[in-house]
């Protein structure tokens, strides 16, 4: 089952608030892909680009560019319902 993003807003300190097209909003902690990752680390070394994240068209994932991107199952699986 999909669960389609409908708005994301970067927040400081690698965090994302992701608005489902459910009514649920999670928050999903960037942080740890910076380490795991090798393309995840352009988010923090790259100056301003976390902050260009967007939906993707139909609401299946969310992206910064053609490199990076995550699904919209990683954001409600991994997503928690309060913020830090």
């Amino acid at each position: 089952m999909f669960h389609k993003v409908q708005k994301v807003k970067a927040l400081p300190n690698f965090i994302l608030k992701v608005d489902f097209i459910n009514g649920i909003c999670k928050y999903y902690d960037v942080k740890p892909l910076l380490e795991i990752w090798q393309p995840f680390k352009a988010l923090k070394y790259t100056n301003g680009l976390f902050n260009l994240v967007k939906v993707d068209v139909g609401g299946y994932g969310i992206s910064w560019n053609d490199d990076l991107d995550l699904s919209c199952d990683e954001l409600w699986e991994n997503g928690y319902s309060e913020s830090l």
